[in-house]
């Protein structure tokens, strides 16, 4: 790395160390010329695809679009945000994993809507709508069985008082308890 202040092409670095989150390397360097002390940051560059959408079009990948396509479809809808925000991240984990240079808008459609399945089947219910272009009633009726088809046995819900339906309540003894034994069993007895 070439020295800021004097430009000599030789620097040594005295001292590295984690920074940030630990997503980037601080280093110290000391030039071989001048002598001067200086810090550099080190950080992977990690290339998202482009999305290539269905009119050929190509754009960036935008994490911030996407987090809004997810949170519409999420609004007034009981997930936390540390939740959308997860999704996200995984979302993108996954696009620069595949390494790939481009992807097609509906694979990435399909990335989101694998994601909102599992956070909430309303939003998910609703972003389908939108993505498959939905036409009538009877393509919602088609996506909620296919999903109802997928959904894993799951423990019966309570009702909106908290109690459970009468057949899942657990149920008190209303036997006494044992007697106790009549053998005098107190005090002072040898």
């Amino acid at each position: 790395m070439h020295c800021p202040f004097c430009g000599h092409v030789e620097t040594k670095v005295t001292d590295s160390r984690l920074a940030g989150e630990g997503d980037q390397i601080r280093r110290r360097r000391e030039c071989l010329a001048c002598g001067e002390r200086f810090t550099t940051f080190e950080a992977p560059e990690l290339v998202m695809p482009s999305v290539i959408k269905s009119d050929r079009r190509r754009e960036a990948f935008d994490a911030a679009k996407l987090r809004s396509g997810m949170e519409k479809a999420l609004e007034k809808r009981p997930v936390a945000r540390e939740a959308i925000d997860t999704a996200v991240s995984r979302i993108a984990h996954r696009l620069r994993t595949l390494g790939e240079r481009e992807i097609g808008s509906g694979a990435l459609g399909e990335l989101v809507m694998e994601e909102l399945r599992q956070l909430d089947e309303v939003a998910y219910v609703r972003f389908a709508s939108v993505y498959r272009h939905f036409e009538d009633i009877e393509a919602f009726h088609e996506e909620i069985s296919k999903l109802r088809a997928a959904r894993v046995p799951q423990a019966p819900r309570r009702r909106k008082g908290g109690a459970a339906p009468a057949a899942q309540r657990q149920q008190l003894s209303l036997l006494p308890a044992e007697p106790p034994p009549e053998d005098g069993g107190g005090k002072g007895q040898h």
